[in-house]
């Protein structure tokens, strides 16, 4: 367990974000879509699977940097949240170059996907996945892979845009977060300074007692001698 002056605080637990697992459904969905809908050898496919990757990775780093860095996890985690940002607009400009709608986010059926992917709509219990893929996501998010591998590309691009949205919007939030914690308990460099100076105060003290203890003995030894001359 951790103490208040602990230089290395709990880091690394990005497996448990919900930033994370959004954000790595939806690399997983782009890889899916791409691979359906962008030709193998277009460079588009290249980089709409790297800016999703992107994403994943940086959650990623920046959680293990934390260690003793908040500043990079700060950094990391805004790099990922741009490359999501990136990656909503390879959706939305695949949409309107091939002349498919983009839904608009007040529209039923994306309030009815975004309650979806919140868990706020239950989903058929009779459905299964078998890509070993629910040790790593809910039922929801499932179900939204699983639309990817059969509906149009008008349907998967915008699932994709508001799986996409989503994983920006936590990111934000993270990102609000950690800039609280990290004004409120600075950073490595901080605790360090901190610990620092508390070890060195307490060596001073005890040279300082042991100067003084040196005096005291010497100061008797001097009365003694000039007792011993009468």
């Amino acid at each position: 367990m951790n103490k208040p002056n602990d230089l290395i605080l709990p880091h690394g637990g990005y497996r448990k974000l919900r930033s994370f697992v959004v954000s790595l459904a939806c690399y997983d969905g782009t890889v899916i879509f791409c691979n359906r809908f962008i030709g193998s050898h277009s460079r588009t496919k290249d980089q709409m699977v790297q800016a999703a990757r992107s994403g994943v990775q940086n959650i990623a780093e920046g959680s293990l940097a934390s260690a003793i860095s908040k500043k990079t996890e700060l950094k990391l985690t805004n790099v990922a949240r741009a490359s999501l940002g990136e990656l909503i607009r390879d959706f939305e400009d695949y949409l309107r170059q091939n002349q498919l709608q983009i839904w608009a986010k007040d529209a039923p059926k994306v309030q009815a996907m975004r309650a979806r992917l919140a868990g706020k709509i239950p989903g058929r219990s009779d459905q299964s996945d078998q890509s070993d893929r629910s040790e790593f996501f809910d039922e929801p998010l499932l179900a939204a892979l699983r639309a990817l591998e059969t509906a149009t590309a008008e349907v998967c691009a915008n699932i994709m845009l508001c799986l996409t949205h989503q994983a920006s919007y936590l990111l934000s939030r993270q990102l609000r977060r950690l800039e609280s914690d990290f004004v409120e308990n600075g950073g490595f460099t901080e605790r360090l300074y901190h610990y620092r100076k508390e070890q060195r105060g307490g060596e001073k003290v005890k040279e300082e007692e042991a100067i003084y203890s040196d005096k005291s003995d010497q100061s008797d030894q001097s009365d003694q001698s000039d007792l011993s001359e009468f």
